[in-house]
């Protein structure tokens, strides 16, 4: 690799860049590059990934030898469990026997929700998802948050629209199967002939639970989903659903059952309140049964992972092959070292850190972020559409970003947690029970600014508006992304540009609702808030229009991926304004042909990397907040003045976008 970071021999002659960057940059790859069978989707994150589970691997089989009660061995024990087939299938559907049984004996109402809030402190899926964050109107506390559930589809779409009706299909007749592995799934005496209705029954009561979610945009909105309540607020909420004359007994015993701390839930944020309602309206008696199947389905669905062979297979033929078109699974051991890092992630990250990331690195992500924030701090201070009294709070704002790279400052503590190396789903239950109660736990303690929320073995990065900080974990600071050695240009088209997309979040259409405290307050004038809504929807406008080429029947969902692609907008802009603080005034250098406005473009493509199977692109474009990789590039460079000049692009020319259409936001 030379200097400059992006290896001229891969670029395609055959795709000008004034018409597909995307192409142009990654082409050669695209059309040589076979998807592993294991994989969806494939690319620069993904290969980093296979780098980063690999070092794990070897972390995690270390340990497998470390001195007992070490964390070391804890989690090398929890692998070991997982990698012992011989003795899950020795054991088949034993260690799901207890929990089947339970729901075997459900005779009430007041038994389904007793039943419910005990499985689900056990890891098995409930009515809600429940999750702690701190409050978005007093950031300084710790609050519940109680989110729609209850549905298995990766959306309620799922459950409705007519481009899935073969999901839906092929999703009953697993149910079926996977009642039939169990014996139906409730209970030893079950007459097998009846997966078919039980199947039926379980789909039928989840497509009436997706019937009172929220679509996916609506969950994006910050103030639409902040909905403080007490106990007695949110039990009025649930009135509909009565036990033995009390309205609001239901929830009750749920809360008891599922074991909460005292006081923990005596304010929760219910983010979709009608859910509740609706919810309240299908827990009666006359439904009873098929509530019976929907939480043996969850429990039989929750631990297929764990199971023998038969449900493992199962299991990945309709979520991996059927949703995304995975040919075949992950071996095992990657399987086991996803267990690892999902349980006790961060004692693995503290040794991958020594092992793999040096301090140099972060010194000189010290000085991108500086000068990312630096380059937002006068593109803030010349905006044209801003008033000087919103432009003052976004500038406060700005000044109390906090960075967070490479590692946490501190770890996460293990030392409560045990594990058997001869028991999977003893181990499986135990650390559900220890995330349960470690997030719980957070509740009425002072907030922890120091806790991570991503792994630094992570190829990813994030924006959190409540603790209004990015964070950039270790791993992801390396090729293509970053790399100490080369060309500034390609850092800032490259990582430079991550950064400024985290930090873009900051001002998207949910993230600049928060204040630079992590307070979701109006600071705001309406003038501004409507000239940015009125550029918000030329972008959503933009996407809605494109449609990738493998599937052109789906549309990109613009008002879905909106806060996406701010962040891609605004951070590829910004990155370039950073570059060029970076060279203090000196001209971008001219290396192997390339001007430097060039290079920080084709580094931002070659970025973006990928290659999707064609049912993985729907199922994404129908759940995820992000573009299509292709759009992430392509779209935002048609928006951004200094491609154009980079690359001399011009009206005859596929990425040519009127001036007047064009958006710049920050």
């Amino acid at each position: 690799m030379s200097e400059t970071g992006i290896d001229t021999t891969e670029l395609d002659p055959a795709t000008r860049p004034q018409d597909d960057l995307f192409r142009h940059v990654n082409g050669r790859w695209i059309a040589r590059t076979e998807i592993p069978e294991d994989k969806a989707r494939y690319g620069s994150f993904y290969e980093l990934a296979e780098e980063a589970e690999k070092a794990v691997q070897q972390i995690i089989t270390e340990a497998q030898g470390a001195a007992e009660g070490t964390e070391e061995r804890k989690f090398g024990d929890l692998y070991t469990s997982f990698m012992n087939e011989q003795r899950i299938e020795e054991l088949g559907t034993t260690p799901i026997d207890g929990q089947l049984a339970l729901v075997d004996a459900i005779s009430s109402v007041e038994d389904l929700v007793r039943t419910v809030g005990r499985l689900e402190r056990q890891g098995v899926g409930g009515f809600f998802h429940l999750f702690v964050d701190n409050d978005p109107g007093n950031p300084e506390r710790y609050l519940v948050f109680v989110e729609q559930g209850g549905i298995t589809l990766p959306d309620e779409s799922y459950y409705r629209e007519e481009k899935f009706a073969g999901i839906r299909e092929a999703y009953v007749s697993h149910i079926q199967r996977m009642f039939e592995l169990a014996g139906t799934g409730v209970g030893a005496a079950a007459d097998e002939g009846s997966a078919p209705a039980r199947a039926q029954r379980v789909f039928d009561l989840e497509t009436a639970i997706a019937s009172k979610h929220w679509d996916n945009v609506k969950t994006r909105d910050a103030q639409a989903t902040y909905n403080l309540l007490s106990w007695s607020d949110l039990l009025a909420l649930f009135a509909g659903a009565a036990v033995d004359g009390s309205p609001a007994g239901t929830l009750t015993i749920w809360r008891d059952a599922l074991g909460t701390p005292a006081g923990v839930l005596d304010e929760v944020v219910v983010r979709e309140p009608s859910f509740l309602e609706g919810l309240s309206s299908l827990i009666t008696d006359d439904r009873l049964e098929a509530w019976k199947d929907w939480l043996a389905w969850k429990v039989i669905h929750g631990a297929a992972p764990f199971l023998p062979s038969a449900f493992v297979a199962e299991n990945f033929e309709f979520y991996g092959h059927t949703l995304t078109g995975t040919p075949s699974i992950r071996a095992r051991w990657k399987r086991g070292v996803s267990l690892v890092e999902g349980s006790m992630g961060e004692a693995v990250g503290r040794i991958y850190v020594e092992r793999h990331f040096g301090g140099t690195a972060k010194a000189a992500m010290d000085i991108l972020v500086a000068n990312l924030i630096e380059a937002y701090r006068q593109s803030i201070t010349d905006l044209g559409w801003m008033t000087p009294e919103t432009r003052v709070r976004a500038l406060e704002k700005l000044d109390t970003f906090t960075p967070k790279i490479g590692f946490p400052v501190k770890w996460r503590d293990y030392s409560s947690l045990e594990l058997d190396a001869s028991s999977l789903f003893d181990n499986v239950r135990a650390t559900s029970e220890f995330e349960f109660q470690r997030e719980l736990g957070k509740v009425g303690k002072p907030l922890d600014r120091d806790e991570w929320f991503m792994l630094p073995q992570t190829i990813n990065a994030y924006y959190n508006p409540g603790f209004n900080e990015i964070v950039f974990p270790a791993a992801i600071l390396q090729y293509p992304f970053f790399d100490e050695q080369r060309d500034a240009a390609a850092n800032y088209g490259a990582i430079g540009a991550v950064i400024g997309h985290e930090i873009g979040h900051g001002f998207d259409d949910q993230g600049s609702r928060f204040d630079g405290d992590g307070r979701l307050t109006d600071w705001w004038t309406e003038a501004d808030r409507e000239a940015f809504e009125k550029l918000t929807a030329s972008l959503i406008a933009q996407y809605d229009a494109l449609a990738p080429a493998q599937v052109p029947d789906h549309h990109v969902n613009g008002a879905l991926t909106i806060g996406e692609n701010i962040g891609d907008l605004g951070g590829l802009g910004i990155a370039w304004k950073a570059y060029l603080i970076s060279l203090d005034g000196a001209e971008p250098p001219v290396l192997d042909g390339l001007t430097g406005a060039q290079r920080f473009f084709l580094s931002w493509a070659q970025a973006w990397q990928q290659k999707s199977r064609d049912e993985e692109v729907i199922r994404l474009l129908a759940i995820d907040p992000h573009s299509p990789n292709e759009f992430r590039c392509n779209q935002i460079v048609r928006n951004i003045p200094e491609f154009y000049e980079a690359f001399e692009v011009g009206e005859g020319d596929a990425l040519w976008l009127a001036p007047d259409d064009r958006v710049t936001i920050w």
